[in-house]
């Protein structure tokens, strides 16, 4: 199947379906890849008709950006490039990091001069910190996109309070909004359904996904290649650990029995239910070498079929807790419509149910 594009947000950007994630592009975080195999991780990808490319600044110490520069070369308007600003490009410099204006304006005019180019298509707060107030950086942000160095904003691994207050100020205001949010969102990861994703989808903003295959535990490898008699305890890394409970694992085996109906990987089930969910979500592919790519890439050959979808989403829900579980009860929509409900439009009461 061809790779297909989608509109990001409420822009009128076109983005592939698949993001490639460039954060093992290069060897100093400790589990990247070289420059070579960069290359036919990166080449494969065009190939397949994709045009997004996801890195950062912070991405093995500067070298992803760099490595996306050399691949683009001469055909950079071709491509949709964001990054990110946020995390720590210098240790114990306490200004080198953070949402601020000084970080946001230094780290964007560094990542331009390691991206070799002019402007970045979409640009991405990196993760929330707490401390800066958000007309700060909005303002910022639209002084960035009125310059021209940068065309669209984005916000990864933030509140959806922070998202909603954000934009609503910035609309008042007149500057540029987000217009997509980044967020891990899994099979064993629904914890976005609470408040992100109707945020969101309520907003218009495109849903850029990482970590869809569960930190591995979606892809079988601790399911499928596990020794007769072997405890998947056994197997535990310090980044998956906390994630093999006896749901996720029952999970990770649901995929695997679909994945073996349908005649393709687990990984690319894991990566279709994500990429199914909704119209904005993208989801945002790691691949560690040119074999990983090509069986992400395949995952567009294989959707899942509706009663697919349904099983998969029956077993990995979660409870939304309050007030979504408390104002879903049948007796308190009652009391909100006085037995009108049905006479209503449904889709407004019961969207978010």
């Amino acid at each position: 199947m061809a790779m297909q594009y989608k509109l990001f947000g409420h822009s009128g950007l076109r983005v592939s379906e698949l993001a490639l994630g460039c954060l093992t592009f290069g060897e100093e975080m400790g589990w990247g890849v070289d420059v070579d195999e960069s290359r036919r991780v990166f080449d494969a990808y065009v190939d397949a008709g994709g045009n997004f490319l996801d890195t950062a600044n912070s991405y093995n110490a500067g070298t992803s950006e760099k490595f996306v520069a050399k691949f683009v070369g001469d055909r950079r308007d071709e491509f949709v490039i964001a990054s990110k600003y946020s995390l720590s490009m210098r240790a114990g410099d306490p200004n080198a990091s953070g949402n601020h204006r000084k970080n946001m304006m230094q780290s964007v005019e560094a990542s331009l001069k390691r991206l070799n180019t002019d402007y970045i298509d979409l640009y991405w707060l990196h993760q929330w910190d707490f401390t800066t107030g958000v007309d700060e950086i909005m303002r910022g942000l639209d002084d960035l996109i009125s310059s021209g160095k940068i065309h669209y904003i984005g916000i990864s691994d933030a509140p959806a309070w922070v998202v909603a207050e954000a934009n609503m100020l910035a609309e008042f205001r007149g500057w540029n909004r987000f217009a997509g949010i980044q967020i891990e969102y899994s099979l064993i990861d629904r914890g976005a359904d609470r408040e992100l994703l109707p945020m969101a989808r309520h907003n218009d903003l495109a849903i850029a996904l990482w970590g869809v295959v569960g930190q591995g535990v979606l892809t079988g490898k601790y399911t499928r290649d596990l020794k007769p008699g072997q405890d998947p305890d056994s197997t535990r890394t310090a980044v998956t650990g906390f994630r093999l409970t006896d749901k996720n694992l029952a999970i990770a085996r649901l995929v695997d029995t679909i994945a073996d109906e349908k005649g393709c990987s687990s990984t690319q089930v894991a990566i279709n239910w994500a990429r199914q969910q909704h119209q904005q979500m993208i989801p945002i592919i790691g691949n560690r070498d040119l074999a990983q790519t090509r069986q992400n890439l395949a995952c567009l050959d294989h959707p899942l079929t509706d009663e697919e979808l349904g099983r998969l989403d029956e077993l990995s829900a979660i409870e939304l807790g309050f007030p979504h579980d408390f104002l879903a009860r049948p007796r308190i929509i009652n009391q909100r419509f006085g037995g009108t409900e049905s006479l209503v439009d449904n889709h407004r009461v019961l969207k978010h149910q």
